[in-house]
């Protein structure tokens, strides 16, 4: 302050505090003009950024209010765009496939378990599973087997932006001894009460509980999800004229076990839910099918041979059939020029034709789709190769796509066991260790008992070889220097089972050596093998031992 402010300040405090708080704010100004990101990215000067008026606010607002939209949008897109098919179809196939199967793998150590005592667990456990998981009365509507439902989530969760489970219980019958039941419901009926059609109400409280409900998820004053509100009906649906809102507890309040699951990636805290797929790209879509059909339309106009026939006689004299031979009586309504394979249209006197030559279809035409599938694919974390199922480069390009593109594969598929593989298998091994069908001591008692009991690998599609003979002797080199195993490489080769395989094999074997089908010298059993090692390995330690004692000899002869 100056000697001036010091005189304000004793005379008028009110004023000296004016100008104080003027002289922090210029401050304040000039430091923001100074900043390094207002010459870029948050510069409000610029030409370029001046009308760029960006406004985020929280998750519910920017998500949930444009969701609907955006998830009908997305649907119209895998109706109607081969690229975004292309994109949802290629996940839920690398993703999912046939199906993601179980593989039990108990933490023998920590449950004192002899390796043949955890094997024969292990494969008591797979096989109920199995009895349970390939039937459809484990679906609350019997269509789908539990694979099957994998895949319909896998769709749902891409194409709306997640996917709803419910868990119910039935009777067990004599051909299903579980009650465990799977209900998948698309994410529309998932809505805040008295929701209609495209109109999202983000924030409502539930009357009995006064928690706030953002999109159908209710969360306490924590943030924590407690229950979803489910409606019996979609909100935009004309097929039904009365919608009941039903809420339904996130988990248990006994035992804690989720009564419904939801599947989505999460991208920002406190976000409850998910966004579709396309979302990013479909405005671009949409633009790249409108381009598509416009060319194909004029590729399919230059196709036509027609006739326009001009005549400065009356139109009775052209000499054409089906032409009125009265002029007199046709009207406007009458006349009617076609477009088609070889269509024959008759002009009226004093009328021509002139059709503008576009040049179409366009030679750029494949380029410019490639380049903005490039863009997509980018944003889609799919390479382009793989989205057009196109693979024209070399082997390293085309590798290091098929590389890239299973990162986000193996990702997604993580998350898809993480919130539906995983939960489901849990609640499946209570119910079977409950009622007796397993027998798994401590696995109520306590938790980390129940989570040995409960390990688990989910093996879906392998990735595939571009040349399956280096990819064979890579995998064979990665193995013999200890960075991998024969399991590992059996599920990301073939898809397969290291110890299925060695099972069936051993089986094949012995098959085959029955029948007498094996070639001269495979057909020995393990121990006349081993013997011939044992011998072989004996011959090498006496030649040896021969070589040694002859070393003096020949050096004494050389010397000689």
């Amino acid at each position: 302050m100056n000697i001036f402010d010091r005189v304000v300040e004793v005379v008028s405090p009110p004023a000296a505090l004016r100008r104080e708080m003027a002289r922090w704010k210029l401050e304040n100004i000039r430091i923001f003009r100074n900043s390094g990101y207002d010459e870029s990215g948050a510069s409000r000067r610029k030409n370029s950024m001046r009308g760029w008026l960006a406004s985020s606010k929280s998750p519910q607002e920017d998500i949930d209010k444009n969701i609907p939209v955006l998830r009908q949008r997305s649907r119209s897109l895998y109706m109607s765009a081969p690229l975004a098919v292309s994109a949802i179809k290629t996940n839920r196939t690398n993703i999912v496939g046939e199906g993601l199967r179980l593989k039990s793998t108990v933490d023998a150590d920590f449950l004192r378990m002899k390796p043949e005592q955890a094997a024969e667990w292990q494969r008591s456990a797979e096989r109920e599973f199995e009895l349970w998981a390939q039937s459809k009365f484990c679906d609350s509507t019997r269509v789908n087997n539990f694979y099957e439902m994998q895949q319909v989530a896998c769709m749902s969760w891409l194409m709306n932006g997640d996917a709803c489970v419910l868990l119910e219980y039935d009777r067990p019958t004599r051909t299903l001894p579980y009650g465990l039941r799977i209900h998948l419901i698309e994410s529309d009926r998932v809505s805040t009460p008295y929701t209609t059609g495209n109109n999202v109400f983000l924030y409502a409280k539930d009357q009995n509980t006064g928690n706030r409900i953002f999109n159908g998820v209710e969360v306490d004053g924590n943030n924590q999800v407690v229950a979803y509100h489910i409606c019996s009906a979609y909100p935009n649906s004309s097929l039904y004229t009365r919608k009941e809102w039903k809420r339904i507890s996130a988990f248990g309040e006994k035992t804690g076990v989720p009564n419904v699951l939801m599947i989505y990636e999460t991208e920002r805290a406190e976000q409850y839910r998910g966004v579709p797929y396309l979302a990013p790209v479909i405005e671009s879509l949409k633009q790249l099918t409108r381009y598509a059909e416009a060319e194909m339309t004029a590729a399919l106009i230059n196709g036509f041979f027609t006739v326009f026939v001009k005549s400065k006689c009356g139109t009775s004299e052209t000499g054409f059939t089906g032409v009125v031979a009265d002029e007199d009586r046709i009207t406007d309504d009458d006349v009617n020029y076609e477009m088609g394979p070889g269509a024959v249209n008759v002009l009226r006197p004093g009328e021509e034709i002139d059709i503008a030559d576009a040049k179409r279809p366009s030679s750029n035409f494949d380029a410019f789709v490639t380049s903005l599938a490039k863009y997509v694919g980018a944003a889609l974390e799919i390479p382009v190769e793989i989205l057009t199922k196109q693979f024209s480069s070399n082997y390293s390009a085309s590798r290091a796509a098929l590389l890239e593109a299973w990162k986000a594969f193996r990702m997604k598929r993580a998350w898809l066991v993480a919130d539906f593989c995983q939960p489901v298998y849990e609640i499946f091994l209570s119910e079977a260790v409950a009622g007796g069908r397993l027998k798994a001591p401590g696995f109520f008692l306590d938790p980390l008992v129940r989570k040995a009991y409960c390990g688990a690998q989910w093996n879906g599609p392998a990735q595939g070889q571009i040349d399956p003979v280096k990819e064979v002797k890579a995998a064979e080199k990665r193995i013999s220097i200890g960075i991998s195993t024969r399991q590992r490489e059996a599920v990301e080769m073939m898809g397969g089972d290291f110890d299925s395989n060695v099972a069936q094999l051993a089986r094949e074997h012995q098959m085959m050596e029955a029948a007498g089908l094996l070639p001269s010298g495979q057909g020995k059993t393990s121990k006349n093998r081993d013997q011939k090692e044992d011998n072989k390995e004996s011959g090498d330690k006496s030649s040896e031992k021969q070589d040694i004692g002859d070393e003096p000899n020949n050096s004494s002869m050389s010397d000689k």
